[in-house]
Formats: structure tokens, sequence, C-alpha cells
């Protein structure tokens, strides 16, 4: 199951840097570069943007955004989402997933038991985590993605398995799942 929109965010315009309209942008790409291959970027809002010219900074990459030429124009655009049909993506190899075929998945245990829905994919640095919102409503769970604790991944069926053993917040939603 990919979002429903087919659309994957790839990046996110951050503040202005210099005078001159450039921005940083902060890309969610394996290779930072990568953003600069797919054509055509969009916003939520249905604006287009195109990169003119982009460049390494210290954490973030430095872009010229066609059409936008000066500071003012440049702070407008902070915290926008930049996003690409998901059709536009690589393939992937076996095993590896776009955190946004992920996100709404269903989460069940071994037996078929429903435990929730992935709501987002977050990586801190060690590795990424699942939050789950679970079946029965509540506060959202954080697990790891391993192959340990999500021995299935079905994408087509729109589902993954979450194996709770060693995973006291997975125990807490089968408790919760199951009543």
């Amino acid at each position: 199951m990919v979002q429903q929109d087919h659309r994957v965010c790839i990046a996110r315009i951050g503040a202005a840097h210099g005078v001159r309209g450039e921005v940083k942008l902060w890309p969610f790409t394996e290779d930072p570069m990568a953003v600069t291959r797919y054509g055509e970027l969009r916003a939520d809002d249905g604006r287009s943007f195109e990169i003119e010219a982009v460049r390494s900074g210290k954490d973030f990459l430095v872009a010229r955004l066609k059409g936008v030429h000066d500071r003012t124009a440049a702070e407008q655009l902070r915290n926008v989402d930049l996003y690409v049909p998901r059709d536009r993506l690589p393939e992937l190899a076996h095993e590896e997933y776009y955190h946004a075929d992920l996100i709404g998945l269903g989460v069940e245990d071994h037996d078929g038991t429903a435990l929730g829905t992935i709501t987002a994919v977050h990586n801190f640095g060690a590795g990424d985590l699942l939050e789950i919102q679970p079946a029965g409503g509540g506060d959202t769970v954080i697990v790891p993605f391993t192959a340990d604790s999500v021995p299935v991944i079905d994408i087509a069926g729109g589902r993954m398995v979450l194996d709770p053993v060693g995973i006291l917040d997975v125990e807490a939603l089968l408790a919760r799942a199951k009543g």
C-alpha cells in the first residue's frame, strides 16, 4: 500500500541562505544529491519547484530554485516539503522499503490480531523506528524496525507482522489489542 496520493516527500526547504535567494535544503534521500535527479518537485499547495543549482553545505544542501531571486522570496519557502511521484523513484533491492510505502500498513501479531497502524518512520541515527497507532487507541508506540522485530512485511497486502518478544512497548500494544 503506497500513500494515497502516490507522492513521496524527498526534501524540505529550510531557512534562506545568503541574500541571493538560495535556501537550505534538507534531503530525505539516501544520496543527498539525488534530489536533483527527479525533475519538478511539488509542494502540498500545488506549487512546483525546479532546482537550478545545488552545493553541499555543512549538514544540508544549499539550493538555488528557479524563480527565487532574493532573500525575501527564499524566506517565504521555509518548511515547505517537496514531493515527487512515487513512480519517479528508483526500484529498491529485496527487503528495502521507502518510508512512504510503510506508512499506513496495518500491524498484526503472528496470530493475525490487529495491533495498529504505522503512522511514521523515524531515524535519529541508530536505525529506523516505527511509530504505531494502537488499534485500541491511546498513545502511539515506538518499536525498532529490524528483521527480528518485523519478520513479515507485505506491502501489497497492506500489513506487517510484529514479533513482540523482548519489546516492552509491543507487549503493552498486544495487551491493549487483546483487551
